[in-house]
């Protein structure tokens, strides 16, 4: 709806089981006339993305809780926690591995990713009750959602086990 005002509690947003974690969308593309994407994320430790690229928004991400290695090409890799900020232009190839217990971010696209945004759906599934310990990860359904919303995925993680 466009020009609609968009207000939710703590606690509300569409629930996703991802990856092994549980993903919250707060803001989406079709409410925020594709200004922005922003959801929460909880994420188990040694949860790591591929190294991949958002090639239609840059990606912030805030640190609410935990600690994150994250790499981003063209700099050296980092280990960031609570109130941290790392900020990914658009078309820069990154990972992040959740290196503390759990890790709990905030991540904003800017503008709002239809490709992310699909991605998310496709790799995850509705957690109707999001106190429930989500399911493990599924690299097969993870590759499967890539493949059929265009992210594009370059790589493994880049980190050490």
């Amino acid at each position: 709806m466009s020009g609609a005002p968009l207000m939710l509690a703590a606690r509300d947003g569409e629930n996703l089981f991802y990856d092994g974690g549980l993903l919250t969308f707060k803001a989406t593309g079709a409410q925020t006339d594709d200004a922005l994407l922003l959801f929460e994320v909880h994420m188990p430790q040694g949860k790591a993305t591929p190294l991949h690229v958002h090639p239609d928004a840059d990606e912030t991400f805030y640190v609410l809780d935990g600690e994150v290695r994250v790499h981003v090409e063209g700099a050296d890799d980092r280990t960031v926690s609570k109130d941290s900020v790392v900020m990914i232009p658009r078309g820069a190839a990154h990972a992040f591995m959740v290196v503390s217990q759990v890790a709990h971010l905030l991540v904003i696209m800017t503008p709002a990713s239809t490709i992310s945004e699909t991605f998310f759906r496709l790799a995850g599934e509705p957690a109707p009750d999001p106190t429930l310990p989500p399911p493990p990860s599924n690299m097969e359904r993870f590759a499967a959602a890539a493949a059929q919303s265009g992210m594009k995925v370059l790589g493994p993680p880049p980190f050490g086990h």
